[in-house]
């Protein structure tokens, strides 16, 4: 004799809604708006950390980087890849993003509280307004983030008019999608000079005849 139960009416309409949205790659995606609301953290210096990106990664359209930044926004680990020629989908997304992020560093699941970033740039054609293909990077990077213990970071388009942060509206015009990149560490300023003259001045110069 067998025994089973019937699935109640509640569980049934919850695995349908469910079995609707894997069906449907409009619903793996993100809006502008929802992405706003998700408080994603902003860039202190997002300029420095797409042209680093630019000049280690050289991208150019269909080309994603990721990259994973410590709490002070230096980078721990990137890995770029190339878009495959197929309908935008999150939970496509969500896998090659994961995929990379184990590829080059170690997961944080252990910890309670991320503290390292994820951050992803996407080298694309068109203008800077949203499209379906961000949403669904947008869709893929946070769930990926939450998959490997990381903070979900800012998502940014690369196209020929230049760089934009979605969801927080600051961008450049350098780098963009044509742009040559520039040598790893010239978007920094460079340190100051020391002024001349003055008292200091002639202490310096003591120490340096010593």
């Amino acid at each position: 004799m067998t025994f089973g139960f019937a699935p109640s009416s509640a569980a049934a309409s919850v695995s349908a809604d469910l079995s609707a949205a894997s069906a449907n790659p409009l619903a793996r995606m993100l809006e502008p708006a929802e992405w706003a609301a998700a408080g994603i953290p902003l860039l202190r210096n997002p300029r420095e950390v797409v042209s680093g990106l630019h000049a280690r990664h050289h991208p150019r359209p269909a080309t994603a980087v990721v990259a994973v930044l410590d709490p002070d926004e230096r980078l721990c680990a990137s890995a770029s890849f190339t878009r495959r020629a197929a309908a935008a989908d999150g939970w496509m997304f969500r896998n090659t993003l994961l995929a990379q992020l184990r590829r080059v560093i170690p997961h944080d699941l252990r910890r309670r509280t991320p503290v390292r970033t994820a951050v992803l740039l996407y080298c694309r054609e068109g203008d800077a307004r949203w499209t379906e293909e961000d949403g669904a990077w947008m869709w893929g990077l946070r769930d990926a983030c939450t998959l490997h213990g990381l903070r979900c970071g800012a998502y940014i388009t690369l196209t020929r008019d230049g760089w934009q942060v979605l969801g927080e509206g600051r961008g450049g015009r350098r780098p963009h999608a044509g742009s040559t990149p520039e040598p790893l560490g010239s978007a920094e300023a460079p340190p100051p000079l020391p002024r001349t003259g003055g008292a200091a001045s002639e202490v310096l110069r003591r120490a340096a005849a010593r």
